[in-house]
């Protein structure tokens, strides 16, 4: 009996042992936890709250609307921006992960070599990225310039004419996304990279036994080893290309006839120069959704394709 009191004794105590450290635990993660939602989870609650509604910055007040700025983008005046915005942003994000991924993989096959002049040709492709966005879309309107450009100038001194990078709306989005592939192709590289070097060298000497050649290796074994790091760069990659902004802003204003006006310069129009911010947290609600999804969708097809033994 006293032996079974004993027991339920300790039993207390390490309950309240365990109580208290879990209180300490929570503890320490409770300044987190409300950084988390002040300014992650409250902004989300209140721009939904924002989208029933009907305010305009240019009034003192506002009143509830219930669905109304919802039909008038999915059944209204907005249906048709809402539509080419989705459009041009899913060229532009197909074309940033073509860059990144496709540009980044090559460059890693090109620059896999462990001496001095490859780690200066590594530097030199990954040196943009450190550049900022503003900044380099300043030098590229002027690269891109009809008139005194030097991409044109170039153009002209082999014998081709000059192309209204610009303001024409067939090349708008071809000139944002030479800008980006400027930048991002060496993070692809390096990514890639650095994946390439942890791959064991044993799978490579062993299909190299097996009388496979350069190409059937790089199918067969490296294309798979890959595969993480190239699900890592394709969620990544999506997510920074939907909210594409400042090279946008920067170099085509989301113009020529709104060619190059992705989701998010259209939810910063809504708000910053119509002071519609009704109509902007509807698109941003709506946008929001579609990447939850979208990456959700990603997520669970590669399971089936992606091979994590390295």
């Amino acid at each position: 009996m006293d032996a079974d009191v004993i027991k339920q004794k300790n039993k207390r105590k390490k309950n309240h042992t365990y109580a208290i450290s879990s209180a300490k635990d929570f503890t320490c993660v409770l300044p987190a936890l409300v950084l988390l939602a002040v300014f992650t989870y409250y902004p989300i609650v209140e721009v939904i709250r924002i989208s029933f509604t009907d305010w305009n910055l240019i009034n003192d007040s506002y009143q509830y609307v219930g669905l109304k700025n919802w039909k008038w983008l999915f059944a209204g005046s907005g249906t048709k921006y809402l539509l080419n915005s989705l459009k041009v942003t899913a060229l532009y994000s197909l074309g940033e992960i073509a860059i990144t991924l496709g540009g980044g993989l090559l460059f890693a096959l090109l620059f896999n070599r462990i001496t001095k002049t490859f780690s200066v040709l590594r530097a030199v492709v990954f040196m943009p990225r450190y550049v900022a966005m503003s900044s380099a879309a300043v030098v590229f309107l002027w690269i891109f310039n009809k008139d005194n450009g030097i991409l044109n100038y170039f153009l002209q001194t082999i014998g081709l004419n000059k192309v209204d990078w610009l303001g024409n709306k067939n090349v708008a989005l071809i000139s944002v996304l030479i800008l980006t592939g400027w930048r991002a192709i060496g993070y692809g590289m390096m990514i890639y990279l650095s994946a390439m070097l942890s791959i064991s060298k044993d799978y490579y000497e062993a299909a190299a036994l097996d009388g496979a050649n350069s190409s059937q290796r790089f199918w067969k074994i490296t294309i798979p080893m890959l595969s993480p790091t190239t699900l890592f760069l394709l969620v990544t990659t999506f997510l920074s290309s939907m909210k594409v902004f400042q090279s946008v802003d920067i170099l085509t204003g989301g113009g020529p006839y709104r060619s190059t006006e992705v989701i998010v310069y259209m939810i910063y129009k809504y708000a910053m120069q119509d002071f519609r911010m009704d109509r902007a947290s509807t698109v941003a609600v709506m946008f929001f959704f579609i990447l939850l999804v979208v990456t959700a969708l990603t997520m669970k097809v590669s399971k089936k394709s992606v091979n994590y033994d390295s």
